[in-house]
């Protein structure tokens, strides 16, 4: 998911101190315990567990279905933290949600169901490496609104801390309450990259919004980058090659999941030049969740636009031009002059009204928005879950009677429920 928001730095100063005072220690009760279930689906039963002998990050328990603890009171001061913090009039468009959500969103988004590497466990994002990643720009602002809850709440994991923070954004906002399975681990360091057994990270494995399609330059007629029958962007059918397999059938999801996902995360918040490379909200109303992201795909009239498209400026439009050298749809037309709100869509969110495997579940959501709602706060739950439900050369879960392994900050499954404060504290200062 590309959209970002922005701050100066005056405002993300202010953010930092909410909630920053009193840091009273997260406490956790015993926590309610039980088996993760069957997954509902198939694919990752096929696979065969990562090898783990003499990874520095094996797991300790090598079951397929690592023991969990489920939500409890205990976390209630923390959704309540996180539910002061969200709104904030001085941000972007008054929420934090959105950018909370991309947080989530990418931390988890570089699943990988083959080799158990990447995924919501671990907050990978805390260090260089992965923060650089270009498809991560502008969330270190995320990571610092969420710093005091952190500090007020040391016993949560960054990783727990993501994932909740992108439900109680979710649930303020109208969208689908998804129930918050705890227990993600932090990387102590930065070596999980560059993991010998599983082969590491890389950089590659979220969404790139123009992937394969015809190459343009800035200042050439854009209009030469589509097919004169269609509509479509020339190239198009790869772009949906890189959404559909190298994304998320990566990590298992298929098309109906993939549908409900970006018509559910992308009807939130904006994306910004300086960021993404990218222009503009994608819906009118930015800070609630609707299906108004599929119903505007298939009723409105889409332009293609490049950073020369300076007519969009003398239409009041001029936020959705995009940085140089990228190209994305808008609901203008050059020289009519409407009272529509300013709107745009990527060529890979296009992309589901032209694939003829992602049309017919679009076309279901515009015309269904409980259906999406219910959809899409399945997938997302799947999708900050996935590397928490495989144990691989990453997953650090606890197993039964298991020591604490110091440096490693986990939830026990045992009534001793959580790692010493300490350890806790140990962690942050890697951040």
């Amino acid at each position: 998911m590309t959209a970002t928001l922005t701050a100066s730095a005056g405002l993300l100063l202010a953010a930092v101190g909410i909630g920053g005072h009193g840091a009273a220690a997260f406490q956790p009760l015993s926590p309610r315990l039980r088996r993760t279930p069957a997954l509902a689906s198939s694919y990752l039963d096929a696979l065969s567990p990562p090898a783990t002998a003499g990874c520095p990050h094996a797991a300790a328990a090598a079951a397929a279905a690592p023991p969990v603890a489920v939500e409890g009171p205990e976390y209630a001061p923390i959704r309540e933290e996180l539910k002061l913090l969200m709104n904030n009039p001085s941000w972007d468009d008054g929420t934090l949600a959105p950018l909370f959500l991309r947080l989530a969103w990418h931390s988890s988004g570089t699943y990988d169901a083959a080799t158990g590497t990447g995924g919501s466990n671990g907050a990978g994002m805390r260090f260089a490496t992965e923060a650089a990643d270009p498809e991560n720009a502008g969330l270190g602002y995320a990571r610092a609104f969420l710093e005091p809850v952190k500090n007020k709440f040391p016993g949560i994991s960054y990783s727990d801390l993501w994932i909740l923070a992108s439900y109680v954004g979710l649930e303020v906002t109208g969208g689908p309450v998804i129930p918050f399975r705890p227990g993600r681990t932090d990387h102590p360091d930065e070596s999980y990259w560059s993991c010998p057994n599983s082969g590491g990270m890389t950089y590659g494995r979220l969404p790139a919004a123009e992937k394969y399609c015809c190459p343009h330059l800035d200042g050439a007629d854009v209009t030469g980058s589509l097919d004169a029958s269609s509509g479509t962007v020339k190239g198009w059918e790869g772009l949906s090659t890189h959404v559909r397999h190298e994304v998320f059938g990566r990590m298992g999801f298929n098309d109906q999941e993939i549908v409900a996902l970006l018509c559910g995360g992308h009807v939130y918040g904006r994306c910004h030049p300086n960021f993404s490379g990218y222009a503009g909200p994608w819906v009118e109303d930015m800070t609630k969740f609707s299906n108004e992201y599929a119903t505007d795909m298939l009723e409105d009239e889409w332009t293609l636009v490049d950073h020369s498209s300076t007519w969009l400026d003398d239409l009041g439009a001029g936020e959705l031009r995009p940085a140089p050298g990228n190209r994305q749809f808008v609901n203008k037309k050059p020289g009519k002059v409407d009272d529509e709100p300013n709107q745009m869509m990527l060529i890979s969110d296009m992309i589901l009204a032209w694939d003829p495997g992602f049309r017919p579940h679009l076309e279901a959501y515009a015309n269904d928005e409980a259906r999406l709602k219910v959809d899409f706060g399945a997938a997302f739950k799947k999708l900050t879950e996935l590397a928490a439900k495989r144990p691989g050369c990453l997953e650090r879960f606890v197993a039964d009677g298991a020591p604490p392994r110091p440096g490693r900050g986990m939830l026990r499954t045992s009534a001793t429920a959580i790692a010493p404060r300490a350890v806790c504290s140990a962690m942050a200062k890697t951040k």
